[in-house]
C-alpha cells in the first residue's frame, strides 16, 4: 500500500530500525525528488497494521515512449533472508508499475557485496545485476563507500587516525579554524558559494541553490540531515552537509574555499562531524563515494578520495551494485538501446 504522509514518522522509524536504512528512502526524500521530475510512491507491506518491508520508489517519466522508469534509492528496506516478505513488496510494486507503466524497477541496496545471500535473493526475484564503470563510482549510488567505526572512545577513534591527519586536525586548531555546528539557512548562501568553487576546482556538476534550499528546509528540521561550517578570522573556508539515519552518518556535499587550504580546514571538519555523529548515537560513519580497490589498491583515477579517506580509520566497502527487474521486456530493451546510444554520442563529443 501506498504510505501517506500523515504516516511518515511511522515510515522513517521502520527505515531508520533497519540495518540497511538510509536517508535516500526517508519520506522527506521523497518529497525533495519531487521538485527535480520525479513521483515518490512510498509503498509499504503491511502485516497486522505494522510494516515488514517497504520501498520509497521514485517514477521518472521517460520522454517520447509514454513509459517511466521506477528507482528505489538505497532500498529496498526489507531482510532479504525474508523471501516472502521481499515477494509481496514486489508484488505491491508491480501492481504501481502497471498502473504507471513502468518499464523497469532499478534498485541498489547498501549491502555489502560479500552477503551472498542477498545476492541469491535478489535474483531468485527476478533482477539482474547493471554493468559499472570502474572510472567512477560504480552507479547511481556510489559502489564503493569508506566507513569509520564510531564505537571506540573520541581518544581511541582519534588515535586511530593516521598520524599525518591526526597533525593536520591540531594544526587547524593552531591555526585558528573553528567549526560551527549551530549553522542555519542563514549559512546557505555562503555554503554554496564554495560549493560551486569545489564543483569548478575539481571538474563536478552541482545543483542550483534552490535544491539545497530545498534540501536544508525538508531533512534538516526532520533531524535527517546536518550543516556544518569551518570558518577562520570570521570567513566560512569549509563547508560540508551530513545525512543521518539512525545509527550512520553519511558525509554527503563537502565544498572548501580556494584559500586558507594550508590551514587544514577539512580535516578538522571532519573530525568535528564525526564527534557530533557519535554523541547523537551513531556507530557507523560514511564517507560516501571512492574509487573501486583491487586488493587494497585502488583502481582509477579517484584514488585521492580514498587516500584522504582512509587517513581517518576508514575500512573499504563495496556494495552488491544497482540491480534492474525488468517490468515490460519489450520497452525495456528499447530502453537500454537508447541509453547506449546517447552514450556513445556523449563520448563522441568528448563530454
Amino acid at each position: 500500500m501506498l504510505i501517506g504522509e500523515d504516516r511518515q514518522d511511522e515510515w522513517n522509524d521502520f527505515v531508520a530500525a533497519s540495518e540497511h536504512g538510509s536517508a535516500l528512502q526517508s519520506y522527506q526524500w521523497g518529497q525533495l525528488k519531487g521538485f527535480t521530475g520525479w513521483e515518490a510512491l512510498p509503498v509499504a507491506l503491511m502485516d497486522e497494521g505494522r510494516m515488514r518491508a517497504c520501498a520509497l520508489v521514485l517514477k521518472r517519466e521517460l520522454p517520447l515512449i509514454g513509459r517511466a522508469l521506477f528507482y528505489a534509492p538505497r532500498g529496498p528496506i526489507v531482510g532479504f533472508e525474508d523471501a516472502e516478505a521481499l515477494s509481496r513488496l514486489l508484488g505491491e510494486i508491480r501492481e504501481l508499475a502497471r498502473e504507471h507503466r513502468a518499464l523497469a524497477l532499478k534498485v541498489d541496496p547498501p549491502i555489502p557485496a560479500e552477503q551472498t545471500s542477498a545476492v541469491e535473493a535478489l535474483r531468485s526475484a527476478g533482477f539482474r545485476p547493471i554493468q559499472y564503470d570502474e572510472k567512477g563510482l560504480g552507479g547511481t549510488q556510489p559502489r564503493w563507500v569508506m566507513k569509520t567505526d564510531l564505537t571506540p572512545e573520541p581518544e581511541a577513534l582519534l588515535a586511530s587516525f593516521k598520524s599525518k591527519w591526526r597533525y593536520n586536525i591540531r594544526l587547524a586548531g593552531r591555526k585558528e579554524v573553528t567549526v560551527r555546528r549551530d549553522c542555519s539557512s542563514a549559512d546557505l548562501p555562503e555554503f554554496y558559494k564554495l560549493l560551486r568553487v569545489t564543483a569548478d576546482r575539481d571538474g563536478f556538476a552541482v545543483r542550483s541553490r534552490e535544491y539545497f534550499e530545498r534540501l536544508y528546509d525538508l531533512l534538516v528540521p526532520a533531524g535527517l540531515a546536518k550543516l556544518f561550517v569551518a570558518e577562520y578570522a570570521g570567513q566560512m573556508i569549509a563547508g560540508a552537509i551530513l545525512f543521518k539515519m539512525g545509527r550512520q552518518a553519511t558525509y554527503v556535499y563537502g565544498a572548501s574555499s580556494n584559500e586558507h587550504r594550508e590551514r587544514m580546514p577539512n580535516h578538522l571538519l571532519q573530525w568535528e562531524m564525526m564527534q557530533w555523529a557519535r554523541e547523537q548515537g551513531c556507530t557507523v560513519y560514511d564517507f560516501r563515494g571512492v574509487a573501486r580497490e583491487i586488493d587494497g589498491k585502488p583502481v582509477a583515477a579517484l584514488s585521492g578520495l580514498n587516500r584522504f579517506k582512509r587517513g581517518f580509520a576508514a575500512e573499504y566497502v563495496e556494495y552488491v551494485g544497482e540491480w534492474d527487474l525488468v517490468l515490460s521486456p519489450t520497452w525495456y530493451r528499447i530502453y537500454c538501446l537508447a541509453c547506449a546510444l546517447r552514450e556513445r554520442r556523449r563520448t563522441e563529443h568528448g563530454e
